[in-house]
């Protein structure tokens, strides 16, 4: 890493430090914009990502799509650039140097958007891509991540100015090594846009039966194309993607109300409890009920999202 970024990524954490004061996950005044904050490794959490774009100023983490692993530092930045079910885990902090990152969210229609004004060419292409990369960080990417993070002190300039950072972040993102990758994703015809409207489809709709062939008759793919483009997206198939919203939503609701798990079970999609069971215990380790009051009692407050106003 040269001095230049150094000195950006020392500002970048001194700033997300000074707007974290405690352990947790900051939602800021800048629309989309959240800031990270822990002071030891965490347990393995399951989550799915939207679009985003992450920066780590301190620390280091993981994130596992499927089988794959992806591992990056105060060095890169991750991308997501559909919604994906992962597995995320901090692997380095300390309470003297804790784990310090920010995550902007984006839309699809912010890409196309900026393809467009700006004149970003991107022609369709036929070989999808892995919706989820890590790239290095640049001097001007960081600039516009500072730029857009030192709004915060600012709070009078956030609505006219935040969203130019973002654009401007996002265009250095599409004039990158990966802006033909992200910028796939909002263009019709590819077959990553058709992946995206089907993983759209599955993510608003996973608790409902799904037929494989009917998702790829509306990407207007045959079903071998379909399963091979969509693996390759999201490093799954569509039901693996599918089960696993299931059982993270399973999990969710487990946590936050008192229902039993069969119950749960059914409002997921599952017709036999004891599936559920089985399958809730390969992903999460633990069948339901042992599973849920154990991560009561490691539960704290402070991970919650708090939001940091004015």
């Amino acid at each position: 890493m040269s001095e230049a970024l150094l000195i950006q990524q020392k500002k970048l954490a001194e700033l997300i430090q000074q707007f974290t004061p405690k352990d947790g996950v900051f939602e800021t005044a800048i629309p989309n914009l959240f800031l990270i904050k822990y002071s030891e490794i965490s347990e393995p959490a399951y989550r799915v990502y939207k679009p985003s774009f992450c920066v780590i100023a301190q620390g280091l983490k993981e994130v596992l799509l499927a089988e794959e692993r992806f591992e990056y530092g105060s060095a890169d930045y991750l991308i997501a650039s559909m919604n994906l079910p992962v597995v995320g885990k901090i692997i380095r902090a300390t309470t003297d140097i804790p784990y310090l990152s920010i995550k902007l969210e984006f839309s699809h229609d912010q890409i196309l958007e900026v393809i467009h004004e700006a004149s970003v060419r991107m022609v369709p292409n036929d070989n999808a891509k892995r919706a989820l990369f890590v790239g290095q960080m640049e001097n001007t990417l960081m600039d516009a991540t500072l730029r857009l993070m030192e709004l915060l002190n600012r709070p009078e300039d956030i609505p006219f100015l935040a969203p130019l950072f973002t654009k401007e972040i996002l265009y250095t993102l599409l004039k990158g090594p990966y802006g033909v990758t992200l910028g796939q994703i909002a263009m019709e015809g590819s077959n990553t846009y058709r992946i995206r409207e089907a993983i759209d489809h599955i993510s608003t709709n996973f608790i409902q039966s799904m037929r494989v062939e009917e998702l790829a008759q509306a990407a207007s793919m045959s079903l071998s194309s379909f399963h091979r483009n969509f693996k390759e997206v999201t490093g799954m198939s569509p039901i693996q993607f599918q089960k696993q919203l299931r059982l993270q939503e399973a999990r969710r609701l487990l946590l936050s109300e008192s229902a039993e798990a069969a119950e749960v079970a059914f409002r997921v999609g599952y017709e036999s409890a004891s599936q559920f069971s089985r399958e809730y215990s390969r992903m999460f380790g633990s069948p339901p009920r042992s599973d849920v009051k154990q991560l009561k009692e490691m539960y704290d407050p402070a991970n919650s999202i708090v939001f940091l106003g004015e």
